[in-house]
């Protein structure tokens, strides 16, 4: 982290995404994890993994029996995760709305994140609305990536402005 952004002292009812390990791990997790689109809830689940990492928000993955696949169209193009691996892309189309490469997955992770194969991570900023335990959440800034704040996390980001050297 820069010099000049100092992590924000957690209360002790919140993480502070500067605890979270790097590499990352991956956990269970039972809070409610619900996805809107296009008025219609497209993922709703008790059963996310969510991934930690150092400077990030928590990513949640949903297993895709809890998931409306029949929206969902492959994206042409993949990324790679030095942790994770390579990242499968979907767009979601529902009636006349469409989000392109709104939402991700890893059809063979590494080892290490075995536990997140083909769950289904999105990016909160073109859902109408994800929810973990009824609260809104707030997208990752910076767009790339796809973490989910919620008032228990505390930062700084990674990807909120002058974060690109951390």
């Amino acid at each position: 982290m820069n010099e000049h952004k100092q992590p924000d002292k957690p209360s002790p009812q919140q993480e502070s995404v500067w605890d979270y390990p790097r590499p990352p791990r991956v956990e269970a997790c039972s809070a409610h994890i619900v996805v809107v689109f296009n008025r219609e809830v497209i993922a709703d689940t008790r059963r996310a993994k969510r991934v930690l990492e150092t400077s990030h928000p928590p990513v949640y993955y949903i297993p895709p029996q809890d998931v409306q696949m029949e929206y969902f169209r492959k994206f042409p193009g993949k990324s790679w995760c030095e942790w994770k691996g390579h990242a499968r892309y979907y767009s979601i189309k529902l009636d006349d709305k469409l989000a392109e490469s709104a939402a991700w997955s890893y059809p063979n992770p590494t080892p290490d994140f075995a536990a997140i194969k083909d769950h289904i991570a999105f990016y909160a900023g073109p859902m109408d609305a994800c929810y973990v335990d009824d609260e809104l959440v707030t997208p990752q800034p910076g767009g790339y990536y796809g973490g989910w704040i919620t008032r228990n996390i505390v930062g700084p980001f990674k990807g909120e402005p002058g974060s690109g050297d951390w």
